[in-house]
């Protein structure tokens, strides 16, 4: 495994790669790997014959200054845990100023999908996600893409902006990997405190739940409402819990076969987010 940290060098290997009628598998990460972004990397299996896995802790995500800088990193373990996959073939850690040298100017909006849920209450997060994203497809070149879904709506707005920018890219979705208390893998679990950590499964749990209530065919509302009050007794700060349309994630309240709850709440300074099929 190749560790490139300048687009020069990457576009030199890649043209290579193309030369030689290679195709071109991509995780994008913020690195502090964990087995769900190795779950990624295996959802790439037969799909290329190339693997580029990314790192890169993006500034212009983050809506708040601390959160970037407390944003766990750790590039000697992320590679030697991708090496140790025996599929990777390049980790690419651009800087900073390799991905947004001075003068930089250009956001990229997907309207719509950038203002709800996650965006509402974290301006601009969608912006920095998407410009991002696209530079990091354009700069490896990939044929094939994996995103988690986890970040459901990161998901989205990624095929999205996929589709209006006829990029020449496949999105692959890779359902989400859970702890065996059934929370779901992010790298901000490793800021949770021992207690935090205890209470975490409550999240899921709490889902779960819900679903079984609606399931049930009880009022979607009221379903809501319980499982917001079960999060809060848990310790919870919810900052939204709906169930929504998981094509469009428009606000529903009909159990439609494409229904997904979702959920992002917070214990302590620890944001979490998470979100379950309801059909």
């Amino acid at each position: 495994m190749r560790i490139i940290r300048s687009r020069t060098e990457l576009a030199t290997l890649v043209a290579q790669w193309r030369n030689a009628g290679e195709t071109i598998g991509f995780v994008p990460t913020m690195g502090s790997l964990h087995n769900g972004h190795l779950t990624l990397v295996n959802a790439l299996d037969g799909q290329a014959t190339r693997r580029i896995v990314s790192i890169f802790v993006n500034p212009i995500q983050f809506d708040n200054a601390a959160d970037f800088q407390l944003y766990p990193r750790g590039l000697e373990a992320d590679a030697a845990l991708l090496e140790g996959t025996g599929k990777v073939d390049v980790l690419y850690a651009p800087d900073g100023a390799e991905m947004y040298p001075e003068g930089f100017a250009t956001r990229i909006t997907v309207s719509g999908l950038d203002g709800m849920l996650c965006g509402s209450d974290r301006p601009g997060h969608f912006d920095g996600v998407a410009t991002v994203v696209t530079k990091l497809l354009l700069q490896t070149g990939a044929d094939i893409a994996a995103f988690g879904e986890k970040d459901y709506q990161q998901l989205c707005l990624i095929r999205r902006l996929v589709q209006d920018l006829n990029l020449p890219v496949r999105i692959k979705p890779v359902p989400t990997v859970r702890e065996a208390d059934g929370l779901a893998l992010s790298s901000r679990n490793r800021r949770l405190t021992p207690q935090q950590r205890e209470q975490a499964p409550s999240l899921p749990a709490a889902l779960r739940a819900c679903i079984a209530d609606i399931q049930a065919g009880k009022a979607v509302d009221a379903c809501l409402q319980s499982c917001r009050e079960n999060l809060k007794s848990h310790g919870f700060n919810v900052h939204y819990l709906d169930l929504r349309s998981g094509d469009t994630l428009l606000a529903t309240e009909t159990l439609t076969p494409d229904a997904r709850l979702f959920v992002a709440a917070s214990l302590g300074d620890i944001r979490l987010i998470d979100n379950m099929a309801v059909a």
